[in-house]
Formats: structure tokens, C-alpha cells, sequence
């Protein structure tokens, strides 16, 4: 249980932020979507935390989650990087 709730604690955050990040920055009109998504941001965060405890271990929670984080953000960066995905000013 421990380690259930050290990954819904310390991973669930930035999963949290990748999920709604992404989200933000796929849709086609960032100036009027971003807003919304980040009052969404709670319930995503809360979903991720509670998502944690659905694992069998706290090694299985600890490696899903942390393998999706450093996944996503790679992508964030990779894509970012190459040009395919902006930022709106």
C-alpha cells in the first residue's frame, strides 16, 4: 500500500500535467481550449492518483506510471523539438 500511494503521490502529478498538456496542445484553437482543459486539471490529477491504487504492486504502479511519464514527456519534447507541435501566442 505504501508504495501504491508514493506513486499516486509523486508520479501523479506530472502524468497529470502531461495528459492535460497534450490535450491542450492538440486542439486546433489553443487561445479558447486551454482555459477549459486546465479547469479540468484537477479531476485528471485526482484520476491519476486514484488510477495508482488499481495496480496489483506498488512496483507495478511505480513502473506503469513512471514508464508512461518519461514516454510522454520524450514525446512532448521530441515533438516540440522537430516543429509538429506549437505553441499558440
Amino acid at each position: 500500500m505504501l508504495g501504491k500511494s508514493t506513486a499516486a503521490a509523486i508520479l501523479g502529478l506530472p502524468l497529470a500535467v502531461l495528459i492535460v498538456g497534450f490535450a491542450a496542445l492538440l486542439s486546433r484553437d489553443q487561445a479558447s481550449t486551454t482555459l477549459p482543459w486546465l479547469l479540468l486539471f484537477f479531476l485528471v490529477w485526482i484520476a491519476t492518483m486514484t488510477g495508482a491504487f488499481l495496480f496489483k504492486t506498488g512496483l507495478r504502479a511505480w513502473l506503469w506510471m513512471g514508464g508512461a511519464t518519461v514516454i510522454g514527456f520524450t514525446a512532448l519534447h521530441f515533438l516540440k523539438a522537430s516543429g509538429l507541435l506549437r505553441i499558440a501566442a
